[in-house]
Parts: structure tokens; sequence; C-alpha cells
């Protein structure tokens, strides 16, 4: 998307501006990279451009052939709405899903690889916004408990 099709009001993206978050406009990421150890490293993206418009009058991004390029990370928050994000257990096949795409999770967010927590829908399945966000409070208590007896 360009800024014009966020799905955000101006005061939101004026404020994460003042934050300092960078937007990376019409770009799509296609894969987590890790490291030999599977610790993240990286994720590969690739440039995007706006379609014609289709019957509804929306303009669709398109990938752009040979845009595909890396960023460093250590970390990635996937914040996918109400479906299943195909990209997650495609990039970490290690992690079991369900039947419908939502990924496998105990209780407390753990998934099937150890150290790896997820809350909200892709742990739920398509539920309502509190249900999502008590799920991702439940995942950031167990992340917090998690690190803080890794250092133990």
């Amino acid at each position: 998307r360009t800024e014009k099709e966020m799905p955000a009001r101006n005061e939101e993206i004026h404020h994460a501006k003042q934050e300092g978050i960078i937007f990376k406009l019409l770009t799509n990421p296609v894969e987590f990279i890790g490291d030999e150890k599977g610790k993240l490293k990286a994720v590969k993206c690739i440039e995007m451009k706006l379609g014609e418009p289709d019957e509804s009058g929306r303009r669709r991004p398109i990938p752009i052939p040979d845009s595909e390029f890396t960023i460093k990370i250590d970390t990635a928050l996937v914040a996918i709405g109400q479906n299943p994000n195909p990209l997650v257990p495609k990039s970490f096949k290690e992690l079991e899903t369900e039947k419908w795409g939502n990924l496998k999770v105990d209780e407390e967010g753990q998934t099937t690889v150890t150290g790896v927590f997820a809350g909200g829908d892709i742990a739920t399945g398509a539920a309502t916004v509190i249900l999502a966000m008590g799920a991702g409070k439940k995942a950031a208590r167990a992340i917090d408990e998690y690190l803080k007896n890794k250092r133990k």
C-alpha cells in the first residue's frame, strides 16, 4: 500500500513517524531468514506497485519482478488480521498448524517450536479483537517468563 491506502487515521501515521517508525510502503515480506542456529537474522521482501483498478475501484498491489531485497532484523512481530498469514508456517516449517491454518499453541501461546510464541488470530483463528488481545497478552506474559528463565 501507499500511505494513501493505509487503513490508519492520519494522526496515527503522524505519531508513528514522530516515534521514528519507518514505513516501507509498497513492500511485501516473502520470507524470514535465519542463521545456521535458526536465529532470525533477516526478512526478504519484494517491492510492489499498484495495479490497475479492479471492479471495486481498488488498485491492488502487484510484485515488481527482480525487486527482492533483504532487511536485517532480529525480531519480527507479525500482525496478520483475521486470516492466518501463510508466510509464517511456510518460513518456519517446524511450526505445526491446525486445520484452518492457525498455529498450534498451548494455553500460554507456546507453539510447537521452543521459544516461539503466538497470540491473536494466528493462535485462536478468526475471533473478536478482545479474544485476540487476550491471547496476545497471555503470550506476552509467557515470553517474558521464558526470557527471564533463560537468563538464569
